[in-house]
């Protein structure tokens, strides 16, 4: 999947978070959303529920139920929140998950509390502080936010070569750049803006972040089918999608069909204080 500031198109000067149009584009097509997105390391999941005091969790930004099946898998006992309420009834009808429609900074827990605030590829369309009060509001004392991302980390060949198919098919995009981008470079901006919001809500411990690297090999056709469903690719037209799939389809083919991609995923992660 492409890094982080390419899920959303807004421009430097706009936060994810108001970026609505994007942020909801999502649901067009959940079903290839469910199937096609890359779920998240074990590890990562046994982490988060490790340093909780229990399983009942709140899936801020549940979308089609990626981290909800994991967590419910774990033996955890999951709400989901979800702005787009087509990702909302996806996750119901196919999981049988109860999901409440609203925007997270907005919603009323109506007095309820969880051991855990978890959102998997979804904290940067929240703003940050006000999504911080709102976890410390449903969180018991002693309960952990942990929003997390997937970050790819591709090798310099394969960089290069799907760099030079956005350079030619979308030159100036954010997509285009992307490919260039190194290290902490991928995520930094986005987990320092949920550390920030953290630390601004007065309402948790010190953020920590989490690193955990995994990998997967993808075939022409797995990473072409989740494409579409990145932020960069959703609201493309779809003559410029065609020749972007085209392009990519090209540059796969000549790695032999198939390739792999490292990743980190990186959570950054609070405990709620006693006293807020």
């Amino acid at each position: 999947m492409p890094i982080l500031p390419s899920e959303g198109t807004a421009p430097p000067s706009q936060p994810p978070h108001r970026a609505r149009e994007i942020a909801e584009s999502f649901g067009v097509d959940p079903e290839r959303y469910a199937r096609a997105r890359p779920r998240y390391p074990d590890a990562l999941v046994a982490a988060v529920l490790d340093a909780s005091p229990g399983r009942s969790v709140l899936d801020v930004g549940i979308g089609t139920g990626i981290v909800a099946r994991q967590f419910r898998a774990a033996g955890c006992a999951v709400l989901g929140v979800e702005a787009d309420a087509r990702m909302a009834a996806f996750a119901r009808e196919r999981d049988g998950f109860d999901v409440e429609v609203a925007r997270f900074e907005n919603w009323d827990p109506a007095g309820r509390v969880f051991d855990a605030v978890v959102s998997g590829q979804t904290w940067h369309w929240i703003d940050p502080v006000p999504g911080a009060e709102r976890a410390a509001l449903t969180l018991r004392p002693g309960g952990r936010l942990a929003a997390f991302w997937n970050v790819d980390r591709p090798s310099p060949e394969l960089a290069e070569a799907f760099g030079a198919v956005y350079r030619r098919v979308l030159p100036g995009s954010l997509a285009a750049g992307q490919w260039s981008a190194t290290g902490e470079a991928r995520y930094g901006a986005l987990t320092t803006r949920a550390a920030d919001g953290i630390r601004a809500s007065g309402a948790f411990g010190a953020p920590e972040e989490w690193h955990f690297d995994w990998e997967r090999t993808w075939t022409r056709d797995d990473w072409l089918d989740q494409l579409p469903t990145t932020g960069g690719h959703t609201r493309l037209p779809a003559d410029r999608l065609e020749q972007v799939l085209a392009g990519v389809a090209e540059a796969v083919d000549a790695m032999g069909g198939a390739f792999t991609m490292r990743y980190t995923a990186v959570a950054v992660t609070a405990v709620r204080a006693s006293r807020c």
